[in-house]
């Protein structure tokens, strides 16, 4: 199968209007479809109603800025992000790549024939990734930030279910009586009974199923305790 990215949904979020007009005119050359909005909240709802396949991201726009909108969009999603901004400062290019912008572009100078490279090149890593992910396991635990995501939506967790989640996703099917998932959970030795467990469990399950898992992800041993069914 090959590789080469193919045409593309778009979103440029510029606030440059002669800029975007440009940008767009250049990824309409290429065979990609465009889509440009001038505004951060305005762009948040338009990739949340269209889903766009890559997104040009300006540091500086009004209503939500560049980087606040890179950290909601990776907070839902592995959209490729490429950033595109006049701020050519080292610390403002780490903060963009440390939200998990994919690349990083300065304006000054600007070249649009740059811009069209790198939005070919993120888009085939990104058809890489997505082709080699094929097989893999639809949930992602970082045990260093302690977050979880389920195909790349993230789950919002409490540092227990973070770790209960972490113990059964570790070896599916096996099972965990109660008792030892209570003491991996509330190791303190505080007061807590196996009841703990099922709330845990149920609320657990919830987030799971609102990201798409379906709700008997982890699956009740009748008299026992739970396992993780991958």
């Amino acid at each position: 199968m090959s590789l080469e990215p193919g045409p593309a949904r778009v979103l440029v979020v510029e606030d440059e209007p002669k800029l975007a007009a440009l940008l767009a005119d250049y990824l309409r050359a290429a065979g990609h479809e465009a889509e440009c909005v001038a505004d951060g909240l305005l762009a948040w709802q338009a990739w949340q109603a269209r889903r766009h396949d890559l997104v040009l991201l300006d540091l500086m726009l009004p209503g939500l800025d560049g980087l606040q909108l890179c950290r909601q969009l990776r907070a839902q999603s592995a959209v490729p992000i490429v950033m595109l901004t006049a701020r050519a400062d080292e610390s403002d290019r780490l903060a963009g790549l440390e939200l998990g912008a994919d690349d990083y572009i300065a304006k000054n100078p600007f070249s649009p024939r740059e811009v069209m490279a790198r939005v070919k090149a993120v888009l085939r890593r990104s058809r890489v990734s997505t082709a080699s992910a094929v097989a893999a396991p639809a949930l992602r635990v970082d045990e260093d930030s302690q977050r979880a995501w389920w195909l790349g939506h993230a789950l919002d967790l409490t540092p227990i279910e973070f770790r209960l989640l972490r113990t059964l996703a570790s070896q599916p099917g096996r099972v965990y009586p109660r008792a030892q998932l209570l003491e991996l959970l509330h190791g303190d030795a505080r007061a807590a009974t196996e009841r703990a467990v099922d709330s845990h469990v149920k609320n657990l399950r919830r987030k799971l199923e609102q990201a798409g898992a379906g709700s008997e992800r982890i699956r009740s041993v009748y008299g026992v305790g739970y396992h993780y069914d991958a």
